[in-house]
């Protein structure tokens, strides 16, 4: 730390070896990562690449894996390198890096379909990720693999490797999620062609101030905003938007720290405990769409501006429950025609504006969807894949990712099939989360992502049916089935939610009634479903004293649970009925929108069957 960079190659290449990487010896020494760079360079320390033989000296391996080294021999010579770059045409795609909750096995299914696309146009794929646990790592996915961290360092030097003999034509960044997304701009700055979407694009969605004048000049809505990079201007921006806010740091993934807060004691907390604001690393402030319907859109763009959306997915739960937490469904299940056509128009000009090549994600969020004049909102636009892209790819029978890294080559929209048909069938996407492994997790679903997987119900529209409502209750009955879920069809069902929720609790309770299910309730619940006409039976909080509601769930006499909850959710009721519910494997329902697509589900499957068919029959 004192005495600087090293001062001799020998003295480089040693602390090199060790592991250090150019951004932790720019901290260490106070300069920046592009001065340690060039100091290093100009000593001539650079990496070497060994290979791994995948065939095990059997015979040549045709599919090497790579790996970067610093180590020298015994006597000071560094080894040779074993990369052998090829003198043909190649693109290079950065994968995702470690799996973790929001990016996971969907990014890297699209990484996989950007090599055998590039291969499909006669281009060398080179893949670039650092997990063995994924399939872009295997040795038929691509024609050279390098395992290296998903850093800038690291990318440059294998790339100067490749450019050395042959022709890159670029590198895709837009198939491995946030990771790869943030070198878009570091790679740019070194003179390397970035593939698809422009890296001033990608920023220009990423950047709340841009992105809001480029919003205003298409005159799309988005939520009352702020950003904040000091303490001091998150509550100054919190009071301008107005509580109930959403609030999550700029650049992140799967939601992480993002949280609803309703006043200023519980932003006091959230900038003291949770993130760090400051002006490299601001908060942004969003205000909360309360019951609002939230909507996912993935399209396809061209370099010639033209657009195909290819999917139109609507929440199952409402908007605040992040999109990667959310059952959705394919197509929409409650929007009107006239609602679909306009988050299509506004979709296809922001991928226009943003000169989008290959594929971009949009969120939007609708109140009073239902009414005669709706309020659309977008919440955000990744001009990336989504983890949505295997899930509208298998409902419309179209290989997007594929696509998409074909366009990102230069080929045409209309180079492909992309006719927009009506839909004879229904897919719903179920998340998958991990919360029985982890003791004392609340289940309480919110805008920070939680789940490790998702699973996927379709079923079709049958004769004789003149809309797709039971197709989207049965599809959404085997996306249960496929997460785990047995939907009960008798029995009991425990229901208590928060205030705002009652109104919309008494369909799925008049549903379950209706099925023969008896209903328990708290006494607000019970009281106010009474006052509905329904039959309900109290039953005792477990502050209240036993036996109460925990018991009878622990007996085995309650086979669905509905409960929501707002503010603290550590209340020992709410609490306690959960993690009772999860450790007994009792289905259960956290949403009031979750709840009524359960009900329906259950009084689908009542009197249909729920059959399976081939994924190449639908569509």
């Amino acid at each position: 730390r004192d005495r600087g960079l090293p001062a001799t190659a020998a003295e480089f290449r040693a602390i090199k070896a060790q592991g250090f990487s150019d951004a932790r010896l720019a901290k260490l020494t106070h300069t920046t990562e592009a001065e340690v760079r060039e100091q290093r360079r100009a000593h001539g320390v650079r990496p070497v690449f060994k290979r791994i033989d995948s065939c095990a000296g059997e015979f040549r391996a045709a599919t090497p894996y790579m790996y970067s080294t610093y180590e020298t021999g015994a006597l000071g010579q560094i080894p040779e390198c074993e990369s052998e770059p090829t003198d043909r045409k190649k693109a290079i795609i950065l994968g995702g890096g470690p799996n973790r909750i929001g990016q996971g096995i969907e990014f890297d299914y699209c990484c996989c379909h950007a090599a055998f696309a590039l291969g499909d146009l006669g281009v060398e794929s080179i893949m670039v990720n650092c997990n063995p646990e994924t399939v872009s790592t295997d040795y038929d996915t691509s024609d050279r693999l390098y395992f290296e961290p998903l850093t800038a360092e690291d990318v440059l030097e294998l790339i100067a490797v490749e450019q050395a003999r042959g022709t890159l034509l670029g590198v895709i960044v837009q198939f491995g999620g946030q990771t790869p997304l943030k070198l878009a701009k570091p790679l740019e700055d070194a003179g390397i062609p970035i593939l698809g979407t422009s890296p001033d694009a990608i920023d220009l969605a990423e950047d709340r101030e841009r992105f809001q004048q480029l919003l205003h000049k298409l005159k799309i809505a988005q939520p009352i905003n702020a950003i904040a990079r000091s303490r001091d201007e998150a509550f100054a921006g919190a009071h301008q938007v107005g509580y109930p806010i959403v609030i999550r740091p700029s650049y992140v993934l799967g939601g992480r720290a993002m949280e609803i807060i309703r006043d200023d004691e519980q932003l006091e907390r959230y900038v003291r405990t949770a993130v760090q604001v400051s002006g490299d690393s601001p908060v942004l402030i969003d205000q909360y769409l309360s019951r609002a319907t939230e909507v996912d859109v993935d399209a396809l763009c061209d370099d010639a501006g033209q657009v195909f959306v290819a999917g139109v997915m609507e929440h199952i739960e409402e908007a605040g429950v992040h999109s990667g937490d959310s059952a959705c469904s394919l197509p929409p299940f409650s929007l009107k025609p006239e609602t679909i056509a306009e988050l299509k128009r506004q979709t296809e000009a922001m991928a226009r504006a943003l000169e989008v090549r290959g594929l971009m994600n949009v969120q939007f969020a609708i109140e009073e969807p239902h009414s005669d004049a709706p309020r659309i909102y977008v919440l955000e636009v990744n001009p990336r894949a989504s983890r949505t892209v295997p899930f509208v790819a298998k409902t419309i029978g179209k290989p997007l990712a594929s696509i998409a890294a074909k366009l990102m080559a230069g080929e045409k929209l209309a180079s492909f099939d992309l006719v927009e048909k009506p839909f004879d069938h229904v897919a719903v996407k179920e998340a998958v989360f991990p919360f029985a492994r982890f003791a004392g997790v609340d289940t309480v679903l919110g805008p920070e992502m939680r789940s490790t997987g998702e699973v996927m119900g379709l079923d079709w529209i049958r004769e004789g049916e003149t809309s797709s409502a039971p197709a989207f209750a049965r599809a959404f009955a085997k996306s249960q089935l496929g997460g785990g879920v047995i939907l009960p069809k008798t029995g009991c069902v425990f229901v208590s939610v928060r205030e705002d929720d009652k109104p919309w609790i008494v369909e799925p309770v008049r549903l379950l009634i209706a099925q023969g299910f008896k209903i328990l309730a708290t006494s607000g619940t019970a009281a106010y479903l009474g006052e509905q006409g329904l039959n309900v039976e109290t039953v005792r909080k477990v502050l209240e004293g036993r036996p109460h509601i925990v018991d009878a769930m622990k007996n085995g006499e309650v086979q669905l649970v509905f409960n929501t909850t707002e503010g603290k959710q550590s209340l020992a009721d709410s609490f306690a009925i959960r993690r009772t519910a999860l450790m007994m494997k009792t289905p259960y329902f956290t949403t009031a929108a979750g709840a009524l697509a359960a009900a329906q589900a259950i009084a689908a499957t009542a009197t249909d069957t729920l059959d399976v068919r081939p994924l190449q029959s639908y569509g």
